[in-house]
């Protein structure tokens, strides 16, 4: 009997993912202002990411026995590496602020039954969202701001300049680096509110 009764509530706590989906679409229209800086952030690294990598594709292979063109290339990538670290940071400290602003928020869910495993679903589904708009804008803004200024250096040699495969496989990796550093950013946040003790924050004054 009590066997059963545990399997009953457990039920009913366990909320399916497309209730997470749902609760975490609502945070981002309600809290939009704070969305459009986190997806800024990932926009903005993204869109680094992109023109480098463009600029690449349109430009001559690198001759490995030349080293100015080596050390370009791994100041280049050193600038990358150090935009995405900077979006990382950027997006948990937004995603700390979220956890503060939701005290009450977390902690009602938390006393209504709402496992720590849903909590931190939330958090990923709402970054996740994030990561995959904003890192399809910022691989249009990298590579439009690429491609117009080569149009003026190539002419209409730009056109041919790139293949689709090469296009597609950029916007595949901006688009994998873009949800990667959103998500890994949530960690912390997300871990953060789940651990949160619910009578606790919702005696917390927001």
């Amino acid at each position: 009997m009590s066997t059963q009764r545990t399997g009953a509530i457990r039920k009913q706590v366990q909320l399916p993912l497309s209730v997470a989906f749902r609760i975490s679409l609502l945070n981002i229209r309600v809290r939009f202002l704070r969305a459009l800086i986190t997806a800024a952030g990932v926009m903005l690294g993204i869109a680094f990411f992109t023109a480098v990598r463009a600029a690449a594709l349109y430009a001559p292979p690198i001759d490995p026995n030349d080293p100015a063109a080596l050390e370009t290339a791994t100041r280049q990538t050193w600038l990358v590496v150090m935009s995405l670290l900077m979006s990382t940071v950027g997006i948990s400290n937004s995603m700390l602020m979220a956890v503060t602003e939701r005290y009450k928020e977390i902690g009602t869910m938390k006393c209504l039954g709402a496992l720590d495993s849903f909590v931190v679903k939330l958090f990923f589904l709402e970054a996740g969202m994030l990561g995959v708009v904003a890192s399809a804008i910022g691989f249009v803004v990298g590579w439009l701001l690429v491609f117009i200024i080569n149009l003026f250096r190539l002419g209409a040699g730009v056109w041919g300049a790139a293949s689709l495969l090469e296009l597609l496989t950029l916007l595949g990796q901006a688009m994998a680096v873009g949800v990667v550093v959103t998500v890994v950013a949530t960690i912390l946040p997300a871990i953060r509110a789940a651990k949160m003790p619910p009578a606790a924050a919702l005696r917390v004054e927001v």
